[in-house]
């Protein structure tokens, strides 16, 4: 029995799971998977060839690997096993990941839904105690005042142990123990502590490495929502995402019943942000065909280009690459392509994009080329990447609708404020300087900077530099960037739209975006 809280983590994080889930698919789907070795080796044997399972002696030809990864998407209600046929399906979430849905807003839906007990939580035999949304709980924890953030330590060693179910006496006796243990640390934990609280196998350790790597695991997979960040090895709440937070917190989650039920409990649990429940009729047998079996290799290939680069559409060069990768015909590619990605997949990158906005100087350059296409492919704009040049903004942006220019400048921090040098920079090199990278005639309509945060200071430092030049500016944080990236096509944006809003002089708000 697993007396805490359990996922499984063939892989930490979530990036990795849209591409699972087709290869997955591609093997597997529609075929009965308990008991069939063949196909378990050669999920392996794809993971491996795509780059998402480490290649290696295995100790055996069991294919456990492809089991563990199996359970994974099974875990997030991606799948599930026909009663009836035994055959594999794709649940409403599976579905949407699949058909090219922003895998943030599926992955997102299903870890808040994630709880104890599950059909896959019964399973591996989690303790019965639990009755809990986890990460719902962890968010409940980062709202309150008394706690804030959270260490990995502190949820190994207090928050999987003792948290079991949603009432406020429970929550409470947690929220104390968590300041105990900030207070007195281990002398805090119970004398039987590792008793209770052994790893499944391997017998009584006195060692914490087991809960903790629960616990990491938890806070990556909680990252992924894009709802908190990790600074300084701790988690907490981002700033600009405490009111969606708070929304979620003010509408409990009721529990999805029947977890000894499985196929009942995962089309429930896979139940994606489109739909309110599951009504389609499974019972029919598909023939699996040569033209399914492409079909399925297509939609793999281009779900692992749509998670690395910014997919906006259909065209020769994505085609290519796709016949490169699979050795499909052209037509079945191209048909393939049009049937179930005809405008790309824009949402399927913006988790790379996020994650750019955090990584400081790693990525600094993909941060202003994905800037750079996101202007260009997603608003329509003509965009230049003129960072390289020096002494210049990253971006220039040209409007041949509107008439106007406009620069940006990515800063891939969570706190970026602007110095005095940048500052500086910003009024004397990048606006006064204009001429020396960009030579027409649109004038310049707004500066901006885009980064994962801002300090504190951040409107009177724009003001600072709007003062000073004359010129309209802003800045934007990567989850409103994204969240303005979705609404463009939505609601019929423009580039009028565009420069009103990176023209409001200080921070842009998400409810400047409507």
């Amino acid at each position: 029995m697993l007396n805490y809280w359990w996922v499984t983590r063939p892989k930490r994080k979530l990036n990795s799971i849209p591409e699972v889930l087709s290869t997955y698919a591609e093997i597997s789907l529609n075929e009965e998977w308990k008991g069939q070795r063949g196909s378990h080796l050669s999920f392996e044997d794809a993971l491996e060839e795509a780059g998402l399972k480490r290649k290696g002696e295995r100790r055996d030809q069991t294919g456990g690997g492809a089991r563990t990864y199996q359970a994974w998407v099974t875990s997030l209600g991606l799948i599930f096993t026909q009663e009836s046929t035994g055959k594999t399906k794709l649940t409403l979430a599976g579905e949407a990941i699949m058909n090219g849905d922003n895998p943030v807003d599926v992955l997102k839906n299903q870890v808040l839904k994630y709880q104890f007990p599950s059909s896959y939580s019964i399973g591996v035999n989690v303790a019965e105690r639990f009755k809990i949304h986890p990460f719902v709980f962890m968010l409940r924890l980062l709202a309150d005042d008394r706690i804030e953030s959270l260490s990995e330590e502190e949820i190994a060693k207090i928050v999987i142990t003792e948290a079991e179910n949603e009432s406020k006496k429970c929550f409470e006796s947690v929220v104390s123990r968590i300041l105990e243990f900030r207070e007195n640390g281990n002398k805090c934990l119970e004398d039987d502590f590792f008793i209770k609280y052994a790893p499944s196998k391997g017998g009584v350790k006195e060692s914490f490495s087991h809960l903790m790597d629960v616990a990491n695991t938890l806070v990556n997979w909680l990252e992924y929502t894009q709802l908190a960040r990790r600074e300084d090895g701790r988690i907490a709440i981002l700033p600009d995402k405490r009111e969606e937070v708070d929304r979620i917190l003010s509408n409990p989650l009721a529990f999805i019943d029947r977890p000894q039920q499985h196929e009942y409990f995962q089309r429930k649990y896979g139940v994606d942000p489109k739909h309110q429940k599951d009504t389609r009729n499974l019972i029919e047998s598909t023939t699996v065909t040569a033209r399914i079996i492409a079909e399925q290799k297509v939609r793999n290939a281009f779900i692992s280009i749509s998670l690395k680069q910014l997919v906006s559409s259909v065209n020769a060069k994505l085609i290519d690459e796709i016949i490169e990768m699979t050795g499909i015909d052209e037509r079945i590619v191209e048909e393939t392509l049009l049937k179930y990605y005809p405008k790309g997949s824009i949402g399927a990158f913006m988790t790379e994009y996020f994650e750019m906005a955090f990584k400081g100087r790693d990525e600094a350059t993909e941060f202003e080329k994905a800037t750079v296409n996101i202007f260009q492919d997603v608003f329509g704009f003509t965009a230049r990447h003129v960072g390289p040049i020096g002494l210049t903004p990253d971006v220039l942006i040209l409007s041949d609708t509107d008439g106007y220019s406009a620069i940006i400048d990515n800063k891939a921090y969570s706190r970026y404020t602007i110095s005095n040098d940048h500052h500086n920079r910003m009024v004397h090199n990048y606006i006064a300087n204009i001429g020396n990278y960009y030579d027409g005639d649109y004038p310049l309509a707004f500066f901006s900077y885009i980064a994962g945060g801002f300090g504190a200071n951040i409107d009177r430092q724009l003001k600072a530099i709007i003062d000073e030049t004359g010129v309209a500016g802003s800045a934007m944080n990567v989850s409103n960037m994204i969240e303005l990236i979705r609404k463009y096509d939505e609601c019929g944006y423009d580039h009028s739209t565009i420069k009103r809003i990176f023209s409001v002089g200080r921070q842009v708000l998400l409810s400047d975006l409507s």
